[in-house]
């Protein structure tokens, strides 16, 4: 991972361009309008939510966050936004954690590279924004948020969690290679393999044999850009290193299924994935 002096400087050259958020963006972002009638909202009723700052290496990042409102310090689950940033979706998938028990949090990791709430294409928003995000940024942004969480006085971070959605499913193998306190990993369509260049320098696949922590990968069997032969050598290496991480495949099912935002979900196969996040967390010592 960069120094902090590297990320400091990356920081401080995007402040100059103007590309520096402060806040998260409301409700849902453009490029997924018109939102579905299937939309779940989860009400906050016996929880603490809203947006909070987290102290990273070089500045405050914004995040959101839900825990419930009585008791603690709660076991810590990072949720790891889409390609679509921290926009309504995450946040209510961070309430329904907060609803089982869980301090959730979600940090806005585009936040020094760009605001993708207000972009309209996925191209769009991949080519400004999400290609130029270091994952070595991501990496400690997410440390930091740890370590925030635990500061707080709220959070038990003995009991670390991650799941991570779309571009965030990637992110979840990662961290789970990178951070040794973590306890488990949940992650949904996360790509898999891919070209390495300087800002990514290496993909899930490349890292199967130097998880930290047990990581449950759920993926949809008609998922255009997560062929199943990369899943199945992905359930190849992870055999092959004798990890406890497994992938559970759902037939016919899209890319973005656990997404009741978007025409992409499927009830059957997100309220499952679901179940089994929470038991894969509590097996691993993460409730």
């Amino acid at each position: 991972m960069g120094s902090n002096q590297e990320i400091t400087a990356a920081s401080a050259e995007l402040s100059r361009r103007g590309f520096v958020g402060t806040t998260l963006a409301a409700g849902f972002a453009l490029a997924v309008q018109p939102v579905s009638a299937e939309t779940i909202t989860t009400d906050t009723k016996g929880l603490v939510a809203g947006e909070v700052q987290v102290k990273a290496a070089d500045r405050e990042i914004p995040a959101y966050r839900a825990m419930p409102d009585k008791g603690g310090p709660f076991p810590l689950v990072l949720v790891v936004q889409e390609i679509f940033g921290v926009h309504e979706h995450i946040k209510d998938l961070c309430r329904r954690l907060a609803k089982s028990g869980y301090l959730a949090v979600s940090p806005e990791l585009y936040v020094r590279q760009g605001d993708v709430s207000n972009l309209k294409e996925i191209g769009e928003i991949i080519a400004k924004v999400v290609s130029k995000v270091p994952d070595r940024q991501v990496m400690s942004d997410l440390d930091a948020t740890v370590t925030w969480a635990k500061e707080s006085g709220q959070a038990d971070a003995d009991k670390l969690a991650i799941t991570g959605f779309c571009w965030g499913g990637r992110i979840v193998w990662l961290y789970a290679a990178h951070q040794p306190k973590l306890k488990a990993g949940v992650a949904w369509y996360g790509r898999l393999e891919g070209p390495a260049d300087d800002l990514h320098p290496k993909h899930p696949l490349d890292l199967a044999g130097n998880l930290k922590a047990p990581v449950l990968g759920l993926y949809g069997g008609a998922d255009p850009g997560i062929p199943l032969g990369s899943v199945e050598k992905m359930k190849e290496a992870l055999r092959a290193n004798q990890s406890k991480s497994e992938i559970i495949i759902y037939p016919d099912t899209p890319h973005g299924f656990n997404a009741d935002y978007r025409p992409s979900y499927r009830e059957a196969a997100a309220k499952d994935g679901w179940k089994r996040m929470l038991e894969w967390f509590k097996a691993f010592g993460a409730a």
